[in-house]
């Protein structure tokens, strides 16, 4: 590739702020989800920027491409909060006689919204309001919960809407904690979170050796417990957890059976099966685990996926 193809590549990418690098190389759309899915954006922002210029002379990225990645930045660092504002509580309003918006500017470029809900004939419920954070020119948003679901397809509409997006992106992924939401779809796992400090706890209890205990030994509980505490590095990382409370997992199979005449193998309906596993804080509790001696290491890859799958809630089907 060009070397001032190259060098166009790094300077446009060095001005976008480390909060909003991945909102803008989604809204480009040149390098793939599995692409980005490859790269750390809890480095350094030099490094960052130097993977990412790989990246883009792996798929010879032309200065048209670039172009357009400058002209997207300035498009979203452009954005205009109050047209957004405007524009969707006009759209709720229109679909809705009675409803009740109100908007509350926040740090990051993001701003809360309370969503109040009445009908045609009813005036907008005050005691169960909606709570949206929406961070300006995402493709996500932060929904608390509702029990007028009715409503969601409505509000999804007017968030796609107002925000010039073509889609806001519906994720199975729940939690109390936004700041722990934010940090695994922006992928920002380097900040600290409010933590039980229980993998401390856990580590100097597991593996204790007794001073009278055979050398041999000790040196094979010392080279397992090394690999254990490499392996979840590997799959959790060094860093505090984000917090979420549970992840959840709903089973469907077919029972298989090479006996003729077997009821369960004979039974058109799949077995169905639901597991949750919950904490006060879920990914720490999990990587706890192997270094306690509790479960095996490495962890299943449906344990550890869940920050890099941004979801909580899993289906898992017969192939």
């Amino acid at each position: 590739m060009d070397e001032t193809v190259v060098e166009f590549i790094k300077r446009t990418i060095s001005k976008i702020p480390m909060t909003k690098m991945m909102t803008v190389l989604q809204a480009w759309n040149f390098l793939s989800e599995n692409q980005l899915q490859t790269v750390n954006f809890r480095k350094r922002k030099e490094s960052l920027v130097h993977d990412l210029v790989l990246l883009c002379q792996e798929k010879h990225a032309s200065v048209n491409d670039v172009a357009l990645l400058d002209i997207i930045w300035d498009d979203i660092d452009a954005f205009d909060m109050k047209h957004f504002k405007r524009s969707f509580k006009k759209i709720l309003q229109r679909a809705l006689k009675n409803v009740s918006v109100t908007f509350r500017d926040a740090e990051e470029s993001a701003v809360w919204i309370r969503i109040a809900w009445g009908t045609q004939w009813r005036k907008p419920n005050q005691y169960k309001p909606t709570y949206v954070v929406y961070y300006s020119q995402a493709p996500y948003a932060f929904v608390s919960s509702s029990r007028l679901r009715s409503s969601l397809p409505l509000l999804g509409q007017a968030l796609t809407i107002a925000s010039k997006h073509h889609r806001i992106v519906k994720m199975d992924f729940r939690s109390r904690y936004l700041d722990s939401l934010k940090a695994i779809v922006f992928k920002q796992y380097d900040q600290t979170f409010e933590t039980h400090n229980t993998t401390t706890s856990l580590q100097e209890r597991s593996l204790g050796l007794h001073i009278n205990m055979d050398s041999r030994i000790i040196d094979e509980n010392r080279i397992e417990k090394d690999r254990i505490q490499r392996v979840t590095q590997e799959s959790f990382g060094d860093y505090p957890q984000p917090r979420l409370e549970f992840a959840q997992y709903k089973l469907e199979t077919k029972f298989k059976s090479d006996l003729n005449g077997d009821i369960l193998a004979e039974r058109k309906e799949p077995l169905r099966c639901l597991v949750k596993f919950s904490s006060p804080n879920l990914l720490e509790a999990l990587k706890s685990l192997a270094p306690a001696g509790i479960a095996d290491a490495p962890l299943s890859p449906l344990l550890t996926c869940i920050p890099k799958k941004r979801m909580n809630y899993f289906k898992i089907k017969d192939k």
